[in-house]
């Protein structure tokens, strides 16, 4: 078996024999920042799970991108995971954000592994409970808050992630994710600098 240092923390509690089948076909990949690791209508090869960093699960409609959730270490992308089970083209898009590694498992072994090892269901399992949860909250603040509540929501969720704070993202990035025009994110900003919520740096947000 492994050694137990080198076992992500998300796989631990599965089946030892398992873990040994899981990391010897499994690859660990440092992906640099920005980097797409996902497309919507790509076939998946592989189901990601991120060590260390981070990865933005977004869709994507004309020029506007929503973003849906991220993917934090010891976590999994279960739309990932979906869409090959089905064997269907992904819907959505991933992007790292800053320099991050991933435990890359091939899609190929995992209906062996599910029939084979019943307890491996409940790493997906989780990951679903958690993405729904967070699912219906990107659908709460777009239906129900108005933009500014949004975008503070969204800077405070960034810091605490991230752990940095400023932050350093642009207008544009911000209006991406929460698919809106720059314009509107430049001008809700001011809004929240007024009120004593945020600093705008030349380069960077600070949250106050």
């Amino acid at each position: 078996m492994a050694a137990n240092q080198n076992i992500p923390t998300a796989l631990r509690h599965l089946n030892p024999l398992l873990i040994d089948e899981l990391m010897e076909v499994a690859i660990e990949k440092d992906i640099p920042d920005k980097t797409e690791i996902l497309r919507e209508g790509q076939y998946v090869k592989v189901i990601p799970i991120v060590l260390d960093g981070l990865v933005k699960v977004f869709s994507r409609y004309d020029d506007k991108e929503l973003l849906l959730y991220y993917i934090r270490p010891n976590e999994s992308c279960i739309m990932s995971f979906s869409a090959s089970m089905k064997n269907e083209p992904s819907k959505v898009f991933a992007m790292t954000e800053g320099a991050t590694k991933a435990l890359l498992i091939p899609t190929d072994r995992v209906d062996h592994w599910i029939k084979k090892y019943p307890g491996f269901n409940t790493l997906f399992y989780q990951q679903y409970n958690l993405r729904y949860s967070e699912l219906l909250e990107t659908i709460s603040q777009v239906l129900f808050n108005k933009m500014d509540r949004r975008l503070f929501d969204y800077l405070q969720e960034k810091v605490n992630i991230t752990g940095n704070n400023p932050l350093k993202i642009s207008h544009r990035q911000i209006a991406n994710d929460l698919g809106t025009a720059r314009e509107v994110v430049s001008r809700v900003m001011k809004k929240l600098e007024t009120e004593g919520k945020v600093k705008q740096h030349p380069n960077n947000i600070e949250i106050l």
